[in-house]
């Protein structure tokens, strides 16, 4: 994987596209909770959930994502290579991606494999997801808005 100086136009709309529908999805969880107690209950029309498709496109979108990552590479973290905030970043980094495989996945196995005691662990992971991205969010604005070392721009503005 190549290091840039910056991310591509298609890698900043995959960010903000999957961000976004990730927070949408979060909100919307609870509706997707009501429609699988019904099916539980065997009720002929559970109604129908946003959830579960927009997980299934997040799923699809941070799977592209990652292809693009490890075709065309990202920058890194500012700071000395090795060092404990480098260190931080990256696996931050890698634990936000396994999230946004493992809950989408884990949501999947929930509706489609039927694995219906995975529900709430599925809504705990959503949860610890959330948690990530907003810690993410922070350091984003903590390096624009303290460090101003412009890090955010990075996210903004395609190389």
């Amino acid at each position: 994987m190549a290091e840039r100086s910056g991310y591509s136009g298609l890698q900043i709309g995959l960010h903000w596209l999957i961000a976004g529908l990730i927070l949408l999805n979060w909100f919307l969880g609870e509706g997707a909770e009501e429609v699988m107690e019904k099916i539980e209950e065997g009720a002929a029309d559970p109604g129908f959930s946003l959830h579960i498709p927009i997980g299934l496109l997040i799923l699809v979108l941070v799977v592209i994502r990652i292809g693009v990552k490890l075709v065309r590479g990202g920058p890194m973290p500012p700071g000395a290579p090795g060092s404990l905030p480098v260190k931080a970043a990256l696996a931050g980094h890698a634990a936000l991606y396994l999230m946004m495989l493992a809950v989408p996945i884990g949501g999947a196995m929930v509706f489609f494999g039927g694995f219906s005691e995975m529900g709430e662990v599925h809504g705990l992971a959503a949860n610890l997801l959330m948690l990530l991205a907003f810690g993410h969010a922070v350091m984003a604005l903590y390096h624009q808005y303290v460090v101003k070392d412009r890090l955010l721009l990075r996210m903004m503005r395609p190389e």
